[in-house]
């Protein structure tokens, strides 16, 4: 069984027309719009491998009950969702399923409502935005488990036959964008997890260089700590007991690890390898860290919400008295970034959650910190109560994409409790051992999601600087061949690792073109007997259909300029 349990202000659904033949018709009381308020909403995928009903039902109400506790919910939505498997179960085992644990929840005294099952049903809600709104689990009864049996031919055929389904998708999605450029792709071997291709690499590694190199005038240390770390460290952190069930954990000689979902714990061992004192601070240390979070497969969106993303996290240990100073810093370099971009976002201000570490009198001091750095700098924000992390309030930069949807992408979070945990100190001037306090922050955020919203924010049409290709040179007839010959190599001389491609091809210089605008190349140059004759080019400039003719030197000049200065 899978479950995704949504902590909601609301849901409400309608059923609207059977999805199942075999089903009885509904009542009419039961075809009307159904709200609930204030609810834990179970989206429940119920399996193959669910046929020992009590064990199952007994699971689901432990997890049920667990999350409804933490998260307070006298209300309980049981939903049947088939989109959170590809194993399901006969529609006769899910209903009974369904309808055991809808009386044992009222058991326990929760008001139970359960959507109906084998109808097409519309929903809409608003999920809360606290780290348990959005829980994913998978329940195993142990005997259950199918063996099951392939020679390599049919294993072969399992993982070829997924395909991207554009029917319901824009034609700027991300998705649809990153086939046709060919970015990216995903497999089933590896759900939520991108397989990079050579053209998506460059974009990734240019986003990757242009980070390195301002974090690095900013004065930033990148450090890389290990993927997979003993669970001790995380008991340490607060992540294992909190965070666990949404955690990849693995075992070597008999210990417990978990594949690490954040990079602050193996940063702090880092800062503590070695003695650090008040010289020493603001100490700021980047690391672009591979992480991994269990998300159920009908939740993951592309690169929106994947399993394995790329964080560029830093931390800043600093003193009170230097909070203002690099938070500000931080706001800077962040505006520097998504200005390049030319990206709007807005700034929400989240307090503590129902889940966190540490007393109210430390929450209270670092909140306050927190918000008299918004005000003092009047910088507008919205108040979200209880969305910050469970070990300190946070600021968070949401970016709008190009369908109006807001992103969470860059962050700022106090943190005054891990030092503690982490038995993290300095020496001050007077040689006496002090807590710093810790400034997490992120730029991109998820690299995997900023890549995709920068995606479709251009339509595909990056800047020069970052395209895969930069330029096509096609030739006109045979005859151009060499001239266009001499054009790359000139191109190539003048500028040193210029991404450029030629098509002298037989083919008509219509379908040249129309194949070189599908991969949404910044520079189209057509060379034929004319330019060969003048010594200049012909540019399509950036998707524009009117023809420009240039000399190759005011090219070349042009092109520098745009990679050299990022434009």
């Amino acid at each position: 069984m899978k479950t995704l349990n949504l902590h909601v202000d609301y849901i409400e659904f309608q059923s609207l027309k059977k999805a199942l033949k075999s089903m009885a018709d509904l009542a009419e009381k039961d075809k009307a719009p159904k709200k609930v308020k204030e609810a834990l909403v179970v989206f429940i995928a119920v399996e193959k491998t669910d046929s020992n009903v009590d064990e199952v039902v007994k699971k689901l109400i432990e997890n049920t009950e667990d999350i409804a506790k933490q998260v307070k919910a006298e209300n309980i939505v049981l939903y049947p969702y088939a989109h959170l498997s590809s194993n399901l179960s006969s529609p006769e085992l899910a209903i009974k399923v369904l309808e055991e644990a809808q009386k044992a929840l009222e058991k326990q005294k929760f008001n139970v409502s359960r959507a109906p099952f084998g109808y097409y049903k519309s929903f809409e809600m608003k999920v809360k935005g606290h780290p348990l709104s959005e829980l994913s689990r998978e329940i195993i009864v142990g005997g259950s488990e199918l063996e099951e049996k392939y020679d390599p031919k049919q294993l072969l055929r399992e993982i070829s036959k997924s395909k991207l389904d554009t029917s319901k998708l824009k034609d700027n999605d991300h998705r649809i964008l990153g086939r046709q450029m060919d970015l990216f792709s995903f497999q089933d071997v590896a759900p939520g997890m991108v397989f990079w291709h050579n053209n998506g690499l460059i974009v990734r590694n240019e986003l990757i260089k242009f980070w390195r190199e301002e974090h690095g005038k900013a004065g930033y240390l990148e450090v890389k700590t290990p993927q997979i770390m003993d669970k001790k460290i995380w008991q340490i952190s607060g992540h294992w007991e909190k965070y666990k069930e949404n955690n990849f954990v693995t075992e070597y000689e008999k210990r417990q690890f978990l594949v690490k979902p954040m990079n602050c714990p193996g940063g702090m061992l880092v800062f503590k390898s070695s003695p650090k004192s008040y010289k020493d601070l603001p100490l700021r240390v980047g690391e672009l860290g591979e992480v991994h979070r269990v998300e159920l497969s009908g939740v993951l969106a592309g690169l929106f919400r994947v399993i394995q993303f790329t964080q560029d996290d830093a931390h800043i240990y600093c003193t009170e008295k230097q909070i203002d100073s690099e938070i500000m810093a931080i706001i800077k370099l962040m505006k520097l970034f998504y200005d390049k971009f030319k990206l709007d976002f807005h700034i929400e201000f989240s307090t503590r959650p129902e889940k966190r570490i540490g007393t109210d009198k430390e929450w209270d001091k670092a909140e306050k910190l927190l918000e008299d750095v918004l005000n003092k700098h009047k910088l507008k924000y919205k108040l979200n109560k209880g969305d910050g992390a469970f070990y300190g309030p946070k600021i968070d930069f949401h970016v709008k994409d190009s369908l109006g949807r807001t992103w969470q992408t860059a962050t700022i979070q106090l943190d005054m409790l891990l030092p503690d945990r982490f038995d993290i100190e300095y020496s001050d001037k007077d040689n006496k051992k002090k807590r710093p306090i810790i400034l997490h922050r992120t730029v991109f955020g998820s690299l995997e999601r900023f890549l995709g919203i920068l995606l479709e924010h251009y339509n595909g049409r990056f800047p020069t600087w970052l395209a895969p290709v930069q330029v096509k040179v096609l030739s006109f007839t045979d005859r151009s061949q060499k001239y266009g010959e001499k054009v790359v190599e000139e191109l190539k001389k003048e500028i040193p690792g210029l991404r450029i491609e030629t098509d002298f091809s037989q083919t008509t210089i219509g379908s040249k073109v129309k194949e070189a605008e599908i991969m949404k190349v910044p520079y189209i140059v057509v060379v034929g007997d004319k330019e060969e004759k003048e010594n200049n080019l012909a540019v399509r400039f950036k998707g524009n259909s009117k023809i420009e003719n240039i000399k190759l030197k005011d090219f070349i000049s042009k092109l520098k300029k745009e990679i050299q200065e990022r434009i």
